[in-house]
């Protein structure tokens, strides 16, 4: 049995490497963030969230068939919670029933412990099926939709009931028919476990068979033999017959708990991913933040549309609700953010690139509506604060990752550069940067560039690019930051003096602008 509730036609695991820029997407975009609201504290759903959310989907339908099962999974979340339930207390109750030896040297141990963990399985399974039995028909998705389909025609009551009369044989303490041929030098051969008569007749024909034996009334059609109680070699015998007879059986027994477990196992890993998507709607609902299932566009035309788009780990590191924003980048394949300081430009550059993973994992995004086409990968470049660990300069080090970043991005995929080659003086870092992304472009690179070079961003400005898209961080005349942006020119000024009136007072930055002036 397969759950394909992850992939149409493939199990989701666990194996499958990282992008090779997963530390600083993680580092940069602030995901820990993320993962620790999806995983509610659960180091499972924290190991699936962290796997999910970076290996992106590349294929408008690929996401949409996520989006649909997570759409269920929204509307009917006891049920999703219910059946992951089922498959982690599978996984839990297998590992407490004891048992270790192998099926070769001990298949009676063997035996009684697949018997006992397929009778936890069973129970399990029945819960399954009723669960696809009272709200199979209420998904609509297609991928639950085969799930339940696949759970009634497996499990039906027929077959579950030849199950269970089997484990009830093969679990009686009446004790074992076995039957046996001779083979070379009058040994043993051919060992099978049969049906015990018993079973094949009724109670009232059990009885009168049994008092008919007790009374001689009947000559008996077997005959017994009985081992004495110190006859620690008859045992011996006895336990190396009743072992090569039930050998086959146990093996069997033995891989069909592997295969019902390998079920559950792969059944709790895809339900993981949605069940931490549940754990991130409630963490935003709580706050009255907004969430919306985005549009994914093929690769090839850059597009970036979004209403109310907010940073969803800024949201869950404050008690606040965050300010979204609304932005039309249809063909272009520059953004340039500029404006003043503190106005929200590493704010909408995380919201994008959060946005943009969300979407290609199938997930939810934060914002009122979005759609975007579908990034081969999602590479950021941001600044770093100067640490011990450096070995060269803070330059040395931009270029040393960016170079890096160069290595391995591809045509059609976004870089979302935050400060990139601040480091150095006006005139050389808008140099490199200039070149840098003019090349990226060229490659069919979608890139977000939040910046303070203003040579940099006139430069691009100046050259009325259609592709291009310059936007800056609101501020009103007062001095007050909305924290939206808007489409305009850029400004040759971050506002810093703002800064500095808000920390010592508007008189004393003048006074101060006045004496370094002189």
């Amino acid at each position: 049995m397969k759950a394909f509730l992850m992939y149409r036609d493939r199990d989701f695991g666990l194996t499958e490497a990282p992008p090779p820029n997963a530390a600083d997407l993680s580092q940069d975009l602030e995901l820990d963030t993320l993962f620790r609201a999806m995983s509610g504290e659960d180091q499972f759903l924290l190991e699936v969230a962290k796997k999910a959310v970076v290996a992106s989907l590349r294929e408008p339908d690929a996401i949409r068939y996520r989006q649909q099962i997570l759409a269920d999974c929204l509307e009917r979340p006891e049920i999703a919670r219910e059946m992951y339930s089922i498959a982690v207390g599978a996984i839990e109750r297998e590992r407490k029933v004891w048992g270790w030896m192998s099926t070769a040297r001990y298949p009676e141990g063997t035996l009684h412990r697949s018997v006992e963990v397929l009778q936890i399985f069973v129970a399990l399974l029945k819960r399954l099926r009723r669960i696809a039995d009272e709200h199979g028909r209420e998904f609509r998705s297609e991928g639950f939709t085969r799930f339940f389909d696949m759970v009634a025609s497996e499990l039906s009551d027929e077959y579950m009931s030849i199950v269970e009369d089997h484990l009830r044989r093969l679990g009686s303490r009446d004790g074992l028919l076995l039957s046996a041929e001779l083979g070379k030098g009058h040994k043993g051969a051919n060992y099978i476990l049969r049906k015990p008569w018993q079973m094949s007749q009724g109670w009232i024909e059990r009885l009168q068979g049994w008092v008919e034996r007790r009374l001689a009334l009947k000559e008996p059609s077997s005959f017994f033999y009985d081992i004495a109680d110190r006859d620690e070699a008859g045992f011996n015998a006895l336990s190396e017959l009743r072992g090569r007879g039930i050998a086959h059986v146990a093996a069997a027994l033995a891989q069909s708990t592997d295969h019902i477990l390998s079920f559950f196992n792969m059944l709790r890993l895809e339900l993981a991913f949605y069940v931490a998507c549940l754990n991130l709607r409630d963490h935003l609902s709580r706050k009255g933040e907004p969430i919306s299932f985005p549009e994914p566009l093929p690769m090839g035309r850059a597009v970036l549309s979004s209403h109310a788009l907010y940073d969803v780990c800024l949201t869950l590191s404050m008690e606040e609700r965050v300010v979204g924003n609304d932005v039309t980048a249809e063909g272009k394949r520059l953004v340039m953010i500029t404006g003043a300081n503190r106005g929200g430009k590493s704010t909408f550059l995380r919201s994008v690139g959060l946005a943009q993973l969300m979407m290609q994992c199938g997930m939810f995004v934060p914002a009122e509506s979005f759609r975007a086409n579908i990034c081969a990968g999602v590479f950021t470049h941001y600044k770093r604060e100067e640490d011990a660990t450096m070995k060269s300069g803070k330059l040395d080090e931009e270029l040393s990752r960016m170079s890096a970043i160069v290595d391995k991005i591809i045509p059609n995929s976004i870089a979302l550069l935050n400060e990139s080659f601040a480091s150095t003086n006006e005139r050389e870092g808008s140099e490199i940067a200039r070149q840098i992304v003019r090349a990226l472009l060229e490659t069919g690179v979608k890139v977000f560039y939040v910046t303070h070079l203003f040579d940099l961003a006139q430069g691009f400005y100046l050259a009325r690019m259609d592709s291009a898209l310059f936007l800056r961080a609101e501020r009103l005349p007062d001095g007050r930051r909305t924290f939206r942006l808007i489409e305009g020119e850029p400004l040759p000024t971050s506002h810093g003096e703002d800064l500095y009136s808000r920390i010592f007072g508007a008189t004393t930055a003048r006074n101060e602008i006045l004496t370094n002036s002189l």
